[in-house]
């Protein structure tokens, strides 16, 4: 499972979306199906369905950088770039162990994916360009809005983090480690760069980190393990979102403060929650159902696109 990545921590190229409805072009949810081998996309708010992609065996995580969409197919050791633009398939990449999770570069330009089997950090732009060893089992990755930084968990029940310098994008290097103070699993920079995120495989905990001391600040009660985070980028209130698919539920806390400021009821088993201009977006694993949800709480829709979705991010057509 994965966070999934249309937040400020994921360096993602949109224009806020209160621009592309007031006049822009349709926004699209890209849902991927794993137990159908698709990517689905999906318009929104009306949750038409638009277009399925066959992909390669598994496809679990997507996410969106610039003019590509970068899906993972973990069983096929594969990951598929997609053009947003026309929504056609442009190169299947192979040659991964267990490639999971998809993340962009500070610039936009290049696609990070972890490798778990490999402990690699794959780089790639229309090909892959590098692969860096930062340790085995690397799984969520985290981009630091505002500084050649990136933390990936070593794991989905992580007892280190891994930290990467991307000064140069094309060639980042380890350059230490973090101790999550428990088994991390999702993580994610706050607005600003500050501030670290990251949830847990056990306890109904999100625990914040100081991003230059890498040391913990503050521990905040998030629900039933695993949980994912995303922040909005666009939004005049900035807030924290926090999922527990196990719980059905999306906690919402106000920024700067870390306040609890409301708890949204959510389909069970919606884990992965991305974020686009003022709008949340969740998956659900369990029931396939994609909900987006104003940054008031208003949900703008709840639909089954799929049996099982895991992933979502989210993109405009010209």
């Amino acid at each position: 499972m994965k966070l999934a990545l249309i937040a400020l921590a994921g360096a993602v190229l949109l224009a806020p979306a209160s621009e592309a409805r007031a006049g822009g072009g349709p926004i699209i949810a890209l849902v991927t199906s794993e137990t159908t081998n698709q990517l689905v996309a999906v318009d929104l708010p009306s949750g038409r369905i638009v277009k399925r992609l066959r992909m390669p065996a598994d496809p679990q995580n997507v996410a969106v950088c610039g003019g590509t969409a970068a899906v993972v197919s973990v069983r096929a050791g594969a990951v598929t770039l997609v053009d947003t633009a026309t929504l056609r398939v442009r190169r299947v990449l192979r040659g991964f162990g267990s490639p999971h999770i998809p993340a962009c570069s500070l610039d936009g330009h290049y696609i990070y994916v972890t490798d778990d089997a490999r402990g690699q950090l794959a780089v790639i732009r229309s090909r892959v360009v590098r692969k860096l060893f930062v340790g085995f089992g690397a799984h969520h990755i985290a981009v630091s809005p505002d500084q050649p930084r990136l933390w990936i968990a070593l794991g989905e029940r992580a007892r280190s983090i891994s930290v990467v310098d991307t000064a140069d994008p094309a060639q980042p290097h380890l350059i230490g480690h973090v101790n999550p103070r428990g088994l991390a699993h999702d993580l994610a920079f706050g607005p600003g760069g500050r501030r670290v995120w990251v949830t847990y495989d056990v306890g109904s905990r999100v625990r914040i980190f100081d991003a230059v001391t890498r040391r913990p600040l503050k521990t905040l009660y998030a629900g039933a393990p695993p949980q994912h985070v995303a922040f909005n980028p666009y939004s005049k209130h900035a807030h924290a979102y926090v999922t527990s698919g196990d719980d059905g539920a999306l906690r919402v806390f106000a920024l700067p403060t870390t306040r609890l400021s409301r708890t949204i009821r959510l389909p069970a088993g919606s884990f992965n929650v991305s974020t686009f201009g003022s709008f949340v977006i969740t998956s659900s694993l369990t029931n396939g159902r994609v909900t987006e949800l104003s940054d008031s709480g208003r949900v703008l829709l709840d639909e089954r696109v799929a049996p099982f979705t895991r992933d979502v991010a989210v993109t405009t057509l010209p």
